[in-house]
């Protein structure tokens, strides 16, 4: 399918209607495709929020020639929040899920990434390589030297994707400096067979297209996988240290748009 790119724009929300458009897409991605469970007043207003949304910054991906309601010009999200942020307020999101002491005493600027989807018409192309261009700027903006966020499989049963998490573990662990648990309330278990066991293909086929992409920019993943019953997905926590990226996806985030 070919797409305008003059037809999108990507900028951070601006305003109460722009967060609340976020919520929307995200209501129709995580609640009504994913099966993620909502609350009676997120039902009725079709929103998913939580009490962290309003601390978090909101990169939008807006369609400017989608008709109808306004909420719907939102067709891609991300949900970002600097370290520095997280200090002064709420906290981490992801630290109901893992012990981010490590990212959290760093002496570098963090980035936690979460929330992120993008509308079911817009996926697999543009849409999503538009948000990352963006997300490139802020990491520059901000000179961010780690980005983390959990990353999920869409099935709340570890079994059936042992071989992948298996080889996340054996080949994409993060360094011990960076190598976040998940909590033990819900922890499952990423090494469940030995290394030379595992169909590398097979694995790769089980893995979420947004984890094979983090992979591929460098990114490892912490020990443990966290299951999350009310969002019906197992979590990988993803970390990202931008000064060990390879050169390429280095440019790639750190360049500027003329």
């Amino acid at each position: 399918m070919k797409m305008d790119i003059n037809r999108f724009e990507v900028r951070l929300a601006e305003s109460d209607e722009d967060v609340t458009a976020a919520q929307r897409l995200r209501y129709k991605v995580f609640v009504e495709e994913m099966g993620a469970s909502a609350s009676e007043a997120e039902k009725a207003t079709r929103l998913e929020c939580d009490e962290f949304d309003p601390y978090f910054e909101h990169l939008l991906l807006i369609d400017k020639q989608a008709g109808g309601d306004p909420l719907d010009k939102v067709c891609g999200v991300y949900r970002l929040m600097r370290g520095s942020t997280a200090r002064e307020g709420i906290g981490f999101y992801g630290a109901s899920e893992y012990d981010l002491s490590k990212l959290e005493n760093l002496d570098r600027e963090t980035l936690e990434l979460g929330r992120s989807c993008v509308s079911e018409e817009h996926r697999g192309g543009l849409g999503m390589h538009m948000l990352w261009n963006g997300l490139g700027d802020y990491v520059s903006e901000h000179n961010i030297g780690v980005m983390f966020g959990v990353a999920s499989f869409h099935s709340a049963d570890p079994a059936p994707i042992a071989e992948a998490l298996a080889n996340l573990y054996h080949n994409h662990l993060a360094p011990p400096e960076l190598r976040v648990k998940a909590k033990a309330d819900s922890y499952a278990e990423m090494n469940t067979m030995p290394a030379d066991q595992i169909n590398k293909r097979r694995a790769l086929q089980l893995t979420p297209s947004l984890i094979k992409a983090y992979l591929r920019l460098g990114g490892f993943v912490g020990e443990g996988a966290y299951v999350d019953h009310d969002f019906n997905t197992v979590d990988v926590c993803l970390i990202m240290d931008t000064q060990k990226m390879t050169e390429k996806y280095r440019a790639f985030y750190g360049r500027k748009r003329g």
